[in-house]
C-alpha cells in the first residue's frame, strides 16, 4: 500500500491510496485537469480510480470533483449529510453516492475502510482509515480538536497524513480577522501544529505527512519542527507539498 498526495493546503486537499490494482482518491480539492495530470506523473488515468472518498463538503475538498465525475463517473463514498450537499450540487451524482457509517468498515477492491467523524464546521465530516494486508495508513484532516473516536480510530495507524494547519502565533499576528481567528483555532476548526504533535505522539506511527498547512498562518519549516519535537526520535515526519504530487509513500 502507497499514499501518495497530490495537493495539501487551504487551497486545496487531495491524495491517493494505491494498494495493487485498487486506486483510492481521499478528496478531489483540485481541479479535474489537475488531478489527471497528477495521475498520468503515476503511469495512471482517472478512469482507473477505484473508487473517491470525500470528508466533507468544503470546496477545498471538492471543488473538482463535478468535472471528475462527468469525466468518468467513479464511485464516490461519505457521510449522509455531505451526501445531501453533493446531491444538490453536482448533477446526477447522487446514483454514485454510497453512505458510509463509522464504525461500519466496508471492502474496495484490495482495500478496507473505515470512517470516523471528526469534529468540524462541515455538514457531517469524516476521517478514513485505509488497510491491507496488515498494514494501516489514515487521513485525519480538518478538525479542531482530537477526540477519542479519532485516537481510537487511528490504533496501529503506520503512516497518517495529519493537518498541521497553523501556528497559534502565526495565526494571532496574521491577516484574518479575529472571527476567523476564532473559527480556525475553535474545537471545529484546524488542528495546531502543536496539537497535531501531540496527537501523533499518542498514535506513534512510523511516518506522518503533514497536511493541510495555512499558507498565511503557518510554515512548512516551523511546521515540521514542531511536530518532529512532539513526536520525538523514531516517527519520520515530513511536509506534504502544498501545489504538487509527493512522493509515493510506502505504508510498511
Amino acid at each position: 500500500m502507497t499514499v501518495t498526495t497530490l495537493a495539501s493546503g487551504s487551497s486545496g486537499n487531495c491524495c491517493l491510496v494505491s494498494q495493487g490494482d485498487t486506486y483510492i482518491l481521499v478528496d478531489a480539492g483540485i481541479s479535474c485537469r489537475r488531478v489527471t495530470r497528477s495521475l498520468a506523473g503515476l503511469g495512471l488515468a482517472p478512469e482507473q480510480l477505484s473508487g473517491v472518498l470525500i470528508t466533507h463538503e468544503h470546496s477545498d475538498h471538492i471543488s473538482g470533483l463535478a468535472t471528475l465525475f462527468r469525466r468518468c463517473a467513479p464511485p464516490v463514498w461519505c457521510s449522509a449529510g455531505t451526501a445531501r450537499h453533493l446531491a444538490t450540487k453536482i448533477d446526477g451524482i447522487a446514483r454514485e453516492l454510497h453512505i458510509v457509517c463509522p464504525g461500519s468498515p466496508f471492502v474496495l477492491g484490495g482495500l478496507t475502510v473505515s470512517a470516523f467523524p471528526t469534529l468540524h464546521d462541515a455538514a457531517e465530516s469524516l476521517g478514513f482509515t485505509l488497510s491491507a494486508q496488515g498494514h494501516k495508513a489514515a487521513v485525519v484532516t480538518d478538525l479542531g480538536r482530537v477526540t477519542p473516536d479519532v485516537l481510537q480510530a487511528l490504533e496501529g495507524a503506520e503512516l497518517l497524513l495529519a493537518e498541521a494547519n497553523h501556528d497559534p502565533e502565526m495565526l494571532r499576528r496574521g491577516p484574518y480577522p479575529p472571527s476567523l481567528q476564532a473559527r480556525i483555532s475553535g474545537q471545529y476548526g484546524h488542528l495546531s501544529n502543536a496539537a497535531c504533535a501531540q496527537m501523533c505522539a499518542q498514535v506513534r506511527p512510523k511516518t506522518v505527512l503533514l497536511a493541510h498547512l495555512s499558507e498565511k498562518n503557518n510554515d512548512p519549516a516551523l511546521a515540521l519542527q514542531t511536530v518532529q519535537a512532539g513526536v520525538g526520535p523514531g516517527v519520520h515526519v515530513e511536509v506534504a507539498p502544498r501545489n504538487e504530487p509527493g512522493r509515493r509513500c510506502p505504508v510498511e
